[in-house]
């Protein structure tokens, strides 16, 4: 038996019979990354001595039969912008090359206090700015079902090792797609839970309206199971909530959760032009929910089509005011040329330490942000996200969820020289679902030549909609 290839559910039942120890299981999975991170690349540092001292004691709690959490003994990986007390957290970012995190989120109190074995930190785009995973500092990651092509971002080095073997589950921040654009060029589940379910305290902030945490499964079912640790409110993060729709019962055997449910297709996505590969899969989507008894309807839902351009101007706004913070006297990188003023000694610092991706956002945040743009672009970009959130709102009226793919595309090579404008365009289905605050599930059609990511997406505290739905649609896939 390959102990990595069980399900986290598989493997809490095989402790439970004691079938194998979580020692030996995180042992095996400690020995697929070193046999894999050369190729892949999933993780820029990895907490082997730490996991196995987790792992031992986690088994001593079985064998002296107490109380254990959610997740005893599953190993995971957690993105290198979530803070883990005495490992590095880097963003990757050479800024933050060497910073050494004092404490830990709230999510990784969660996870330990669950039992969850932490096998390492997850490679991403720096400071989570991209959908390619090119933009890290320590290198890109890899697809392990194809080394050749790009993982999707910005958490791909997450799905990257739930994908190829190096992590049973994986924790993600998304902010406009990066937990299920990477899924669906990974052939795995990711989910991004409605806005403010998961604390971000402790977690390195892109766009603070848009950013949620979370969670990359090879099945619907571990996605939900590491949902239900992370969730909850913390009174360190004034935005989270409490979200009880995603700790409701779900039957992931037998439930029929499809049957009699109303989802809506945008009639701006049918008009899109989408590879030949994602479109069969919409279509044959499309085909499985009314075959299972769904009511499946074209609408109109206005305003989609400004989706990239919004996105752009108010996530870049609330990036130029987070980097702010990293100017090498509080946080981040020195540099040693010498400098004769303060002022030089930021500019020296910060030059050094972002990559390209990070000092164009930051340019272009600071110039919308300016007196004269900042009516122009800021607050007409605001206006028009109300008007995209009360189209969701409009829909969810009358419908349970809202179908697209992913992505419109399938996973580009990894020394693809798409313009950065093409590689945007690949959040197209994602960003809307940060912009209205909603949960959104992606879940893999593998009935064609590549996985290729179905989105269902429900309205603010329906998580248990996006969970059911998926799980049956998971199903009637295989």
């Amino acid at each position: 038996m390959d102990l990595t290839h069980l399900k986290a559910h598989e493997l809490i039942k095989g402790y439970e019979n004691r079938d194998f120890t979580c020692t030996e299981v995180t042992q095996a999975y400690l020995d697929v990354i070193k046999a894999k991170e050369q190729d892949i690349n999933a993780y820029i540092t990895v907490t082997d001595n730490l996991a196995l001292s987790r792992a031992q004691y986690v088994d001593s709690m079985y064998e002296n039969r107490e109380e254990q959490g959610l997740l005893a003994g599953v190993p995971l990986a957690i993105k290198d912008n979530v803070a883990v007390k005495d490992v590095k957290m880097t963003a990757a970012s050479k800024i933050l090359e060497n910073f050494i995190a004092p404490y830990n989120s709230t999510l990784t109190e969660k996870v330990n206090e669950a039992g969850a074995i932490i096998l390492g930190k997850a490679n991403m785009d720096e400071f989570a700015m991209g959908a390619t995973t090119r933009s890290s500092y320590f290198g890109a990651t890899k697809n392990p079902l194809d080394p050749k092509l790009i993982p999707g971002g910005s958490s791909g080095g997450s799905a990257a090792a739930v994908s190829g073997f190096e992590a049973c589950l994986a924790v993600g921040t998304d902010t406009g797609g990066s937990t299920r654009q990477p899924a669906g060029f990974n052939g795995i589940v990711g989910f991004k839970p409605t806005y403010g379910s998961v604390s971000r305290f402790g977690i390195a902030s892109m766009a603070n309206t848009f950013d949620t945490v979370g969670s990359f499964g090879r099945d619907v079912e571990d996605a939900h199971l590491l949902m239900q640790v992370m969730a909850g409110r913390d009174m360190k993060d004034a935005t989270s909530i409490d979200n009880p729709s995603l700790t409701k019962p779900i039957d992931f055997e037998n439930g029929a959760y499809l049957k009699d449910i109303k989802v809506a297709v945008p009639k701006v996505y049918l008009n899109m032009e989408l590879d030949s590969v994602v479109k069969s899969a919409f279509d044959s989507t499309i085909a499985l929910l009314k075959d299972a008894g769904a009511t499946v309807d074209v609408v109109d839902l206005e305003n989609l089509e400004y989706t990239i351009q919004v996105y752009h101007i108010l996530v870049n706004s609330e990036i130029a005011s987070n980097m702010s913070r990293f100017d090498s006297l509080r946080y981040g990188h020195r540099t040693q040329r010498p400098y004769s003023s303060y002022e030089e000694m930021f500019k020296f610092s910060r030059s050094e330490g972002f990559g390209d991706e990070v000092k164009k956002r930051i340019m272009v945040g600071t110039h919308i942000l300016s007196l004269d743009a900042k009516s122009n672009y800021y607050q007409k970009a605001l206006q028009v996200r109300t008007l995209i959130k009360k189209g969701f709102d409009d829909v969810f009226k009358n419908y349970d969820l809202i179908l697209s793919p992913s992505a419109p595309i399938l996973p580009i090579p990894l020394d693809s020289t798409m313009s950065d404008v093409e590689i945007y365009q690949s959040d197209l289905f994602t960003i809307p679902a940060n912009m209205a605050g909603c949960p959104s599930i992606s879940v893999p059609y593998t009935g064609g030549s590549f996985p290729v990511g179905m989105l269902l997406t429900a309205d603010r505290l329906r998580d248990d909609m996006c969970f059911k739905a998926a799980s049956e649609m998971e199903r009637r896939l295989k």
